[in-house]
């Protein structure tokens, strides 16, 4: 999260080395059609994938993703949308790319909205002394910011932990993409430790603040995050087209709070926002101006270990 922003919460109810091959094999920027998913970087293992291949206006494959639906109220962020299941705002396109759409019914721009989030039921971690590769190439929401004020689209992770009762953020959570407001920019964060305050600056995170993100909105762009525990200190690393834009090493917070956040595995999350504190700390919205029916779109999602 940026560092003005609400922390994104999990939903209350749930209990549920530098490779420099990175972008071998990924969408290029801009590209529409379905990309094969990416071979391994040198010295890595595919460990899963979803390219989410399937006939068009099908939902997820429920072998692999759960839905989590329900009020965004309950999701502690501020955010306004109600999450569905329905293929009105989650499905796969048929030309295997995954579809999650906003949409607004009625005239006031502070109701009516609904849209997706969806998890993976598996985790993955790095395990002692590996590395995590956690890669996607997605298509944020074709807005600007004059008519995408309270959009929210995000690719990120949460502690496999928090599904067996550890409190969030001790649990940990990686965001690796999020943009607000169709500002064209992404934000990558760790949270850990207490909420509020403690040594990671809840609810703010410990994060790369804002960074320009061209043409993110006008095609695929690969985003991915690797947690290293190879080196050490441990290293968690974001990356954007394959550039590293961002580091965080396990010695700029207490060795106990590192362990509980980064050293288990994750589960991956997508979903599309709209409202709450995030997209409030700049600017905020939705308002009059803001357009239902814009998506994000996810070409494949690729977790590797080395």
């Amino acid at each position: 999260m940026s560092m003005q922003a609400s922390p994104r919460l999990p939903r209350l109810t749930r209990t549920a080395a530098v490779v420099s091959l990175l972008t071998a094999g990924a969408v290029a920027p801009g590209t529409t059609a379905n990309a094969a998913i990416p071979a391994p970087p040198a010295g890595f293992t595919q460990v899963w994938s979803s390219d989410f291949d399937g006939a068009a206006n099908t939902g997820v494959d429920t072998d692999a993703w759960q839905y989590d639906t329900g009020p965004g109220s309950s999701f502690g962020t501020g955010e306004i949308e109600t999450m569905t299941s329905s293929t009105q705002n989650v499905y796969r396109d048929g030309n295997g790319h995954l579809v999650i759409k906003a949409k607004h019914a009625g005239t006031d721009p502070a109701t009516g909205w609904t849209s997706g989030r969806i998890e993976t039921k598996a985790t993955f971690g790095a395990g002692a002394g590996g590395v995590l590769l956690v890669k996607a190439a997605v298509w944020q929401p074709d807005v600007t910011t004059a008519n995408g004020a309270g959009y929210w689209p995000a690719f990120w992770m949460l502690g496999s932990t928090l599904r067996t009762g550890t409190p969030w953020p001790t649990s940990g959570e990686i965001d690796i993409m999020e943009d607000v407001n169709g500002r064209s920019s992404v934000f990558g964060t760790l949270h850990c430790g207490t909420n509020p305050g403690g040594p990671c600056n809840e609810s703010t995170g410990i994060g790369s603040g804002e960074r320009a993100c061209s043409g993110c909105q006008t095609g695929y762009h690969t985003y991915a995050v690797q947690v290293d525990r190879s080196v050490k200190p441990e290293q968690i690393r974001w990356y954007r087209d394959g550039t590293n834009y961002f580091t965080v090493n396990a010695n700029q917070v207490p060795a106990a709070t590192w362990t509980n956040a980064v050293d288990h595995p994750f589960f991956i999350i997508f979903d599309l926002a709209i409202g709450g504190g995030f997209p409030g700390a700049f600017g905020g919205g939705p308002n009059a101006a803001t357009a239902g029916g814009h998506a994000m779109k996810i070409d494949y999602v690729a977790v590797y270990r080395k």
